[in-house]
């Protein structure tokens, strides 16, 4: 039997070929054929062992396992992590990850809050470290899957945008439409639809948003409509308008544009010149959306009218304002829709 073993070893590793060893288990398992080669050669399994450090018992194991199995019984064996008693679910990581794909925007925070929604108990640190595990740890990793996924299934190829994040501090109103933040956003040239703007008005106390969307170039004709449709909206809440702050835009600075809020008694609060985060309000809110709404959109989806851009962003602003939780030092996990409730 003894000498079996040794003819089945000694064939094995004369047919066996080398492996480039780049692997912690690799390495061992070469140093393991490399200790029955040695003492195939010399014929002495002691000077074997004191050469390579082991003993007689490990070497016997090796020799007897190489035989019976074959050289692969030599490689390490991968150990199964433990099942710990508090792990988070496996159904509720593949949640997780859904999210992760089809919301690739969202932060930590608004992932645990859309589980929790579900039923789902799962902290936003709990919710990173998944997240890290299957390479969804950064925001740029989300959108580069889920754009690799688009490709995949629908074929639309998009670059994945840098992320931007604005700056600034916070303006502040003790009641709804005490003073709403206004300004324009050059959304893109979009091909079949040309170039478009958003128009976006974000109320200061509530954070409650209005966006419309038009064909540029954007002027004072188009920031006065845009007035008019917010006025009106917020006077039907039942909460006029008081002040608005703007941005330096030409359509925000035009004499037109004063004048129709000074005929419905708006105060117009101006901005220091190249100072967008005087209006941080807003250009947080455009930021946000940018992320959440738009750039997840545009993986998806191909656009081929205003008006289908206009129900994105409609459908989008009903989850803002009524659904979606805000973590910001203000709002502390509140959403526009209960501010709006409580000052009723």
């Amino acid at each position: 039997m003894r000498w079996a073993r040794w003819w089945n070893l000694w064939f094995l590793l004369q047919t066996h070929e080398g492996t480039t060893t780049v692997t912690s288990d690799e390495i061992v398992y070469q140093q393991r054929v490399r200790a029955l080669d040695h003492a195939r050669k010399i014929g002495n399994v002691a000077e074997t062992c004191r050469t390579f450090g082991m003993s007689r018992k490990t070497f016997y194991k090796w020799r007897n396992a190489a035989a019976k199995y074959g050289l692969a019984a030599l490689r390490p064996k991968s150990k199964r992590p433990p099942a710990m008693p508090n792990a988070t679910p496996v159904h509720v990581i593949e949640m997780l990850l859904t999210l992760a794909i089809t919301l690739p925007t969202l932060g930590c925070r608004q992932y645990a809050d859309r589980l929790a929604d579900q039923g789902f108990a799962l902290g936003k640190s709990s919710v990173q470290t998944h997240l890290v595990a299957h390479g969804l740890g950064r925001r740029h990793q989300r959108l580069a899957r889920a754009a690799a996924i688009a490709a995949m299934t629908t074929g639309v190829v998009t670059d994945v945008a840098r992320d931007d994040e604005p700056f600034g501090f916070c303006h502040w109103a003790g009641r709804p439409g005490g003073l709403v933040a206004v300004d324009s956003f050059y959304i893109g040239n979009l091909k079949g639809v040309g170039k478009v703007y958003q128009l976006t008005a974000v109320d200061t106390f509530t954070r409650w948003a209005m966006v419309w969307l038009v064909h540029g170039p954007v002027n004072a004709d188009v920031s006065i409509a845009f007035f008019h449709r917010i006025h009106s909206t917020w006077a039907k809440m039942g909460f006029p308008i008081e002040a608005i702050v703007a941005g330096n835009g030409p359509e925000y600075k035009a004499t037109r544009f004063a004048d129709a809020l000074a005929a419905k008694q708006v105060n117009r609060i101006k901005i220091p010149a190249r100072s967008p985060n005087h209006n941080a309000v807003v250009e947080r809110f455009q930021g946000t959306m940018l992320q959440e709404c738009w750039r997840p959109a545009f993986h998806r989806l191909c656009f081929t009218s205003i008006r289908q851009l206009q129900a994105e962003a409609d459908a989008w602003l009903t989850t803002y304002n009524h659904r979606r939780r805000n973590h910001g030092d203000y709002m502390n996990g509140r959403r526009p829709a209960d501010l709006l409730e409580l000052a009723s």
